[in-house]
């Protein structure tokens, strides 16, 4: 496994026009972040990156939204992606769309995210599957030097391995597309739908939904898994009780013997 920090230059698209099929992926993914949009909540939401700010995020419950890139017309605040200009905890939401493949150093990127990420705010990142027939295409020589296959491709695993590190949780993981083809769509669809699971490991495209979890330094035990301590109590001897007269009887037997 290749680490994921490069020194390699690598071209960072900023629109989906420059991807091959861009169109048909933005719309993809646009379809299953509609239906995640309503189940954000909170005050303020960052897109990072141009093909991140070309998505659609008008049903949000989230009204401030914040769109980051330096060569996207879209963009409202211009900076490094490495060095965001926001203080920690800032955001309830980020999306990140492709935006680890075009990375130099995907690591850093998301520790940057992570930093003005609010507690249990939601993330939302996709890209590329490298066992896929997208991923296995940039094998071929003519096509490296090309977008999409000129960038990074990380599995899905790899990516909750680094979020778990991170101690994010995921609570939605979608693998899709197949065959992404944009002629004959119907019926690569019937086809991929018909394979059903099998197909969806090999999907090219990967759409990851995680929570950021925070946990207290000292775990605080429930009330009913502590053990009570038994202390034990002095008897004491009541002379009353010794009065009846059998009693005397017997008393004075027991000296008689």
């Amino acid at each position: 496994m290749k680490p994921a920090r490069s020194r390699k230059k690598i071209e960072r698209p900023y629109s989906w026009s420059q991807l091959h099929n861009g169109e048909w992926v933005c719309e993809s993914i646009q379809t299953r972040l509609d239906e995640w949009c309503p189940k954000l909540f909170g005050y303020h939401m960052l897109k990072l990156g141009g093909l991140s700010c070309e998505l659609a995020s008008c049903t949000c419950n989230i009204q401030h939204q914040v769109n980051l890139d330096i060569q996207n017309p879209l963009h409202n605040v211009v900076a490094d992606g490495y060095n965001l200009p926001f203080l920690e905890k800032s955001f309830d939401a980020v999306v990140l769309s492709h935006q680890l493949d075009y990375s130099n150093d995907p690591h850093r990127l998301l520790r940057e995210v992570d930093r003005v990420m609010m507690d249990d705010g939601y993330l939302i990142i996709t890209g590329f599957n490298p066992f896929s027939f997208t991923g296995l295409s940039s094998l071929l020589p003519w096509r490296r030097n090309d977008l999409p296959w000129s960038g990074r491709m990380y599995t899905p695993s790899r990516i909750k391995d680094w979020l778990g590190v991170l101690n994010y949780q995921v609570v939605h993981c979608d693998t899709y597309a197949l065959f992404p083809m944009k002629k004959y769509q119907p019926m690569w669809t019937w086809l991929e739908s018909s394979l059903g699971e099998w197909a969806s490991g090999a999907g090219s495209q990967y759409f990851i939904v995680a929570r950021k979890r925070t946990y207290p330094l000292k775990p605080i035990k429930p009330h009913w898994h502590l053990k009570r301590r038994w202390s034990p109590v002095g008897a004491s001897f009541n002379t009353n009780a010794c009065q009846s007269p059998k009693i005397h009887r017997i008393f004075k037997l027991k000296k008689a013997d």
